[in-house]
C-alpha cells in the first residue's frame, strides 16, 4: 500500500519540482520509503517521470522498494495496492523460466505486464492503482481494479506549451499541489453531485480538469501524452454457470478472507458489532494463521456505543482484544487534522480516521475491514423499500403517474406540520417525487438517497442541479448498461456497489486510513468473490432482507446466532450532539461566511437558513444535512478552490 504520482511531459527541473511537490503531498501514505524515477528524454525532450511512497506490507525488504525497474524487459512499474493472488501468477511465470529478485507482488505484476502486455492486467485479484513505463515503445499504461478500493487520479493539460501532458497520483491533493493546474477551479458538476449524494460521484472531482479513472479501466498513452486505448478490463460479473450453493458460498468466502490475511507485517481486524466485522474476524480466526487483533471504536455516548457488544463478540471468537474510546473533547481537538485527510469533500470517512490512527499507534501497519456485506447481501432498507415501491407503480398503471405522486403530496403533508418553517428533508417527503421517477430503478435509488428534495437543491446550488440524476452523465450510462436484464435485488446490490460503496465508503475510507499510514483490507470487497456471490439465487442470496442470512449462515459458524439478534446499528459517530455543542462554532463561522459559501457553488442565503433551522430542531432535518455543506465549503477554502 502506497501513495504514486507521476508527470508525462519534458524531463526538466520544472517538472522535477512539481514531482516533488506531489512527493511530499503523498508521503502519509507511504513513511517506510520515497523515490523518485525519472526515463531518458525521446528526441523531443519528453519522457515520464515517477514518485512513490511505500507503505511496506510483503517483502519488506529494499528489494521491493519502488519505482521498481524490471532487469530483463526494462519497464518502470509504480503501484499502489495488493494483489492477493500474487503468488499463483508468480508460480505460472516462474514455470515458463521467468526468475525474481524480490518476494513481493509488485515484482510479479511488472514483469506479467512487461512481458504479456495490458491484457495481464485481468487476471490481477486486488485492488491496485498502477503506472507501467515501457522504454521500448515510449507508452504510459495506467490501471485501476474492477470494484474501485484504491484511487487513481489524472489530469491533461489544456496544451504543450506548459511542459506537460498528463500527470497522475493517488491523491487529488497531490495535482493540486504539483502547481501544474494554475489556479484551481471548482468542476461546474461538483457542487451538485455533493448537494445530491453528500460525495463527488466520479469520474469528475472537486476540481475541473481532475478525473479519476473507473474502476477496471486501463488507459494507455504515448509520449507525447496521446491516448491511444482506453479499455474497460473488467465489467461487473453476470451470473454464469451453475447457481452457487451454501458450501461453496462458505468456501469462497474462506478463501478470500485468507487471502487477505496474507502479510509480512502484524495485521489486526477493524470489529463492529455487526454481522460484517464479525464474520471477517470470525473467518480470520478460523484461517489458523496466529492470534487475531481486534479494535473497536467505542463511545461516551450509550446510543452510539457498540463496545460492550463487540467486546462479547470477541471473546466469543478468542480474538485479542482492544477497545479505543473516543470522547467528544478527543474529536474536536483533532477535527482539522480528520478533514484534512479528506481528498475530497465527503460528509463520511472521519471515523475511520479516528480508528486508524489508533490502531496504527497500537503498532499495526495493516487492518481488514467489513465493509461490503450490506451491500453483497441487502443489508439497507432500500433492498426493501424500493423494490416495492417499483412494484406498487407498475401494478397501476391505469392511473396517471401525476395522480400518484399527488396521492403521495397528500399523505406527506399529513405528516408535515402546517406551520412547519423547514420542510423534512427525508425520504418519504421524497416520495411524491419518487412516484414521478419509479420507471427507472435507478432513479428511485438517487433519489431516495439525496440529502435534499429536488427543490431545494435548486435553492442551494442557485438553479436546477448540473446533474441528472445526481450523476455524471458517463457514470449513469455506464450503471444503464449494467443494470439491464437484472432482477430488482440483483440491481439495487450493483447500485449500492458501484455509487455508495465505490464513490463513498471505499473512496473516504483509503484517504483517512491512509492518512495514518495504514492499509485497509476488504475481504468482502472482492472481485472473484463479487463473481461467486452473484450466482446465488436471489432468495438465498438477499432473503429475509435486511437479515443477511447467508453470511451469517457461512461467515459466524461456532458463534452463537443470540450475539447479533438485535436491530441494525451503523458504525456512525455521535455528530447530532457534537455538531449542536464541541462544533458548533466552527461549523457557524463557516457556514456564515456566504464569500467561502459562494465559492464553494451554493447560495449564501439558503445554506444559512438551512443552518437556522437545523439549530432550531427543525423536524426531518438531519445532521449530514449541514455537514456535508460544511465539508464542502471548508474543503474548497483550504485548498484555494473557487467555482
Amino acid at each position: 500500500m502506497c501513495g504514486i504520482a507521476g508527470i508525462l511531459g519534458r524531463i526538466d527541473d520544472k517538472n522535477r519540482a512539481a514531482l516533488r511537490r506531489m512527493s511530499d503531498a503523498i508521503a502519509h501514505r507511504g513513511p517506510d520509503a520515497a523515490a523518485t524515477w525519472e526515463s531518458p528524454p525521446g528526441a523531443d525532450g519528453n519522457g515520464v517521470l515517477f514518485a512513490h511512497r511505500r507503505l511496506a506490507i510483503i517483502d519488506l525488504s529494499p528489494a521491493g522498494n519502488q519505482p521498481m525497474v524490471d532487469a530483463v524487459t526494462g519497464h518502470v512499474l509504480l503501484y499502489n495496492g495488493e494483489v492477493y493472488n500474487f503468488q499463483k501468477l508468480r508460480q505460472r511465470l516462474l514455470a515458463a523460466g521467468h526468475t525474481f529478485v524480490s518476494s513481493g507482488d509488485s515484482t510479479v505484476i511488472l514483469r506479467a505486464v512487461a512481458t504479456e502486455g495490458p491484457g495481464a492486467v485481468s487476471e490481477l485479484r486486488g485492488m491496485f492503482a498502477f503506472a507501467q513505463w515501457d522504454p521500448k515503445a515510449r507508452t504510459l499504461l495506467l490501471a485501476r481494479d474492477p470494484l474501485g478500493i484504491k484511487p487513481l487520479y489524472v489530469a491533461r493539460a489544456k496544451d504543450a506549451s506548459g511542459g506537460w501532458t498528463v500527470a497522475f497520483a493517488s491523491e487529488v491533493r497531490a495535482l493540486l499541489a504539483s502547481g501544474l493546474l494554475g489556479t484551481p477551479k471548482l468542476d461546474p458538476s461538483a457542487a451538485a453531485s455533493l448537494v445530491w449524494n453528500g460525495f463527488i460521484v466520479g469520474p469528475r472531482t472537486a476540481v475541473q480538469g481532475v478525473e479519476s479513472l473507473s474502476p477496471g479501466q486501463l488507459r494507455l498513452y504515448d509520449d507525447g501524452g496521446k491516448e491511444t486505448l482506453r479499455e474497460d478490463f473488467a465489467s461487473y460479473p453476470r451470473a454464469e454457470g451453475k447457481p452457487l450453493d451454501e458450501e461453496q458460498l462458505a468456501a469462497e468466502l474462506e478463501e478470500s478472507v485468507r487471502l487477505h490475511l496474507i502479510s509480512d507485517v502484524p495485521l489486526a481486524v477493524f470489529l463492529s458489532s455487526g454481522i460484517d466485522s464479525s464474520a471477517v474476524a470470525n473467518l480470520a480466526h478460523r484461517a489458523g494463521q496466529g492470534r487475531v487483533h481486534t479494535f473497536t471504536l467505542a463511545f461516551e455516548e450509550s446510543a452510539y456505543n457498540e463496545g460492550p457488544l463487540a467486546r462479547k463478540i470477541a471473546e466469543a471468537i478468542g480474538t485479542q482484544h482492544q477497545e479505543v474510546l473516543l470522547r467528544e473533547k478527543d474529536f474536536v481537538g483533532r477535527l482539522e487534522e480528520a478533514l484534512d485527510s479528506l481528498d475530497q469533500p465527503t460528509f463520511d470517512g472521519l471515523n475511520s480516521f479516528y480508528m486508524s490512527h489508533a490502531v496504527r499507534q497500537a503498532g499495526f501497519k495493516v487492518a481488514l475491514v467489513g465493509t461490503g456485506g450490506d451491500e453483497l447481501f441487502g443489508g439497507y432498507t432500500s433492498f426493501r423499500d424500493l423494490p416495492a415501491l417499483h412494484r406498487l407503480c407498475g401494478w397501476l398503471p391505469g392511473l396517471p403517474r401525476a395522480a400518484l405522486a399527488r396521492a403521495a403530496q397528500l399523505a406527506v403533508d399529513r405528516l408535515q406540520p402546517a406551520q412547519a418553517a423547514f420542510p423534512r428533508q427525508t425520504r418519504w417527503a421524497k416520495l411524491p417525487d419518487m412516484v414521478r421517477g419509479a420507471d427507472s430503478l435507478l432513479a428511485l435509488y438517487q433519489l431516495a438517497y439525496a440529502l435534499f428534495l429536488p427543490d431545494f437543491q435548486g435553492q442551494l446550488l442557485g438553479g436546477a442541479p448540473a446533474v441528472q440524476d445526481g450523476l455524471p452523465e458517463e457514470t449513469r450510462a455506464r450503471l444503464v448498461a449494467e443494470m439491464a436484464g437484472r432482477s430488482d435485488l440483483a440491481a439495487l446490490s450493483l447500485l449500492e456497489q458501484r455509487v455508495f460503496l465505490a464513490e463513498r465508503l471505499l473512496r473516504d475510507n483509503d484517504a483517512a486510513s491512509m492518512a495514518a499510514s495504514i492499509e485497509q483490507r476488504l475481504p468482502l470487497v472482492d472481485q472473484t468473490l463479487l463473481a461467486a456471490v452473484v450466482r446465488l439465487p436471489d432468495g438465498p442470496r438477499f432473503q429475509p432482507i435486511r437479515r443477511k442470512a447467508a453470511l451469517r449462515r457461512t461467515g459466524l459458524r461456532g458463534l452463537d446466532p443470540s450475539l447479533f439478534e438485535r436491530e441494525k446499528q451503523g458504525f456512525v459517530l455521535p455528530f447530532e450532539r457534537w455538531i449542536r455543542q464541541g462544533l458548533h462554532r466552527a461549523v457557524d463561522a463557516t457556514l456564515q461566511d456566504a464569500d467561502a459559501v459562494r465559492a464553494a457553488g451554493l447560495a449564501p442565503e439558503a445554506v444559512a437558513r438551512l443552518w437556522k433551522a437545523f439549530l432550531a430542531g427543525a423536524p426531518g432535518l438531519y445532521w449530514s444535512r449541514v455537514w456535508a455543506l460544511y465539508v464542502l465549503v471548508r474543503w474548497c477554502q483550504r485548498h484555494g478552490v473557487r467555482a
